[in-house]
């Protein structure tokens, strides 16, 4: 049927081909403005209709991200004043602990600097002098005793005298030392009492003073986050990022911890259940397994918000103290007793496994060995049934931060996304543009023989109207120029329009 549409004019190919092509170029040539008007105005709407959407998604795209700066300068805010409460609490409790004595300690102090004062000036009263007697006693000694008996007993009497008075005056001068001496050692514990006092004042008021330093800033970034700084804003984004992926990484762990819990107490469920026991397709010994792990998270949930630790329940949260009490016993004596029940399980699966061991021995002909350290690995069965609870009981702490931090992950998720998009959207748009220029200087290609023939006989109507103008001898712009002229506005305008 192709061929034959070859031969319709003549009976040579070529010829025919030629007559073909001669009019697929005059309707081609024909249609030249309808079809460039066909491919710029569809490039162009293509074109306006990227540019509205990236504008409707660049709209969209800036209402999340406000949305996400203010829900992480609400959180921002919320944390801080949390922190600075509890930073408020410790320096009451160091005031009240510390402080609240300090009367009795400044009374404290003042008496042992006083006792020490009068220690100091009971040391600094005049002591005898030392004696100084010495040369006279031996002046006197060298004394000649010859000559007058009198004299002699005199001289005698009077060494005798000094000599008494020298003993007496020693004997005064270190009695008056071992005083002082008694009076500086009684000193010591009051010193030692006095240097206690002291350096826990300086730790009281260290400690205090390190409150302060604290509570300054985190004013000062309560303070940032209240004028919405940049600064905040992105400090906030990258603590929720840093948690959210610490917080995913525990819950992972958490996981495996559960995994490890589901099957120490899955064996010994499916003896109480009955292991041909299915609920759909699920046999129900695992059920029951999952169902006794999720009792005991939900319950160290509760038992973490009772406790304040976690915040995840407001409405326990509002209960007054005497009721949470409760609760947090309520929810302990329930994971004691599911940790018991899990132990018993896990010993339970160590002598199934045991038997199940024997049983293939005797069905084999071989004889039973008894182990005899088979009880550490039961003992080691037993303790990791009654541990495995209470550590998947906190897994509360790393669900909190990891459901806090996962509405700031998924808001910047979701504004890469509607980046994503309208970058997209914009590079589709001109890509659709340029691609219809380029369709209309390929539809050009094809009728390039007619429109070389057009362009000459213009340029000869032009240059002709030109040498009429130049005959004619007026100034004015020939017509072919002013519609030039006017194209050429035109197009300035229709460029301006698009850059606008």
């Amino acid at each position: 049927m192709s061929t034959d549409i070859l031969y319709i004019w003549s009976s040579s190919p070529a010829l025919s081909l030629a007559i073909w092509l001669v009019l697929i170029v005059t309707v081609l040539y024909l249609g030249r403005p309808h079809a460039h008007q066909l491919l710029r105005g569809t490039g162009r709407a293509v074109y306006g209709s990227a540019r509205v959407a990236a504008r409707s998604i660049r709209q969209l795209e800036q209402r999340v991200r406000e949305r996400n700066r203010d829900v992480l300068l609400a959180m921002g805010r919320e944390a801080t004043e949390k922190a600075i409460e509890r930073e408020f609490s410790r320096v009451h409790t160091l005031v009240a602990r510390d402080l609240s004595q300090y009367p009795k300690l400044h009374r404290k102090l003042a008496d042992t600097l006083q006792k020490v004062e009068a220690d100091y000036h009971a040391t600094t009263e005049d002591a005898p002098l030392a004696p100084a007697w010495a040369e006279v006693v031996d002046t006197l000694a060298a004394l000649p005793r010859s000559g007058d008996p009198a004299m002699v007993k005199i001289l005698d009497n009077i060494q005798e005298a000094v000599e008494t008075s020298h003993q007496q005056t020693l004997a005064a001068y270190q009695k008056s030392s071992n005083e002082r001496h008694r009076i500086l050692n009684a000193m010591q514990p009051a010193w030692r009492a006095l240097g206690t006092t002291m350096t826990k004042v300086q730790e009281t008021i260290t400690g205090l003073d390190e409150r302060a330093k604290t509570i300054d800033r985190h004013m000062a970034t309560y303070e940032s986050m209240r004028k919405a700084e940049d600064k905040a804003v992105h400090a906030l984004t990258a603590s929720s990022v840093t948690q959210f992926f610490i917080a995913s990484l525990v819950l992972v762990i958490a996981a495996f911890g559960g995994i490890i819990n589901f099957h120490l107490i899955a064996l010994p469920m499916s003896e109480m259940v009955g292991g041909a026991s299915y609920i759909g397709s699920v046999r129900t010994s695992d059920i029951a397994a999952l169902v006794i792990i999720m009792v005991e998270i939900t319950m160290g949930l509760f038992l973490l918000e009772a406790l304040q630790i976690t915040r995840l329940f407001p409405m326990i949260g509002s209960l007054d103290d005497r009721m949470r009490k409760r609760m947090a016993i309520a929810a302990f004596t329930i994971l004691v007793i599911f940790a018991a029940i899990e132990a018993s399980l896990a010993y339970m699966r160590d002598l199934l496994a045991l038997d199940r061991e024997a049983l293939a021995q005797s069905l084999a002909g071989a004889a039973i060995v008894e182990d005899k350290f088979r009880w550490v690995p039961s003992i080691g069965q037993l303790v990791l049934g009654f541990v495995l609870p209470f550590a998947l009981a906190f897994v509360a702490i790393p669900l909190e931060a990891f459901v806090h931090s996962l509405r700031t992950v998924l808001g910047l998720v979701v504004v890469g996304a509607l980046r994503t998009l309208r970058l997209a959207v914009r590079l589709g748009g001109g890509m659709a543009n340029h691609l219809s220029k380029m369709l209309v200087n390929l539809y050009d290609i094809f009728v390039m023989v007619p429109l070389s023939i057009e362009r000459l006989i213009k340029q000869y109507r032009a240059e002709a109207g030109q040498r009429r103008d130049d005959t004619a001898g007026e100034g004015r712009p020939s017509k072919a120029a002013r519609r030039r002229q006017r194209n050429d506005e035109a197009d300035d305008l229709a460029v301006d329009t698009r850059e606008a």
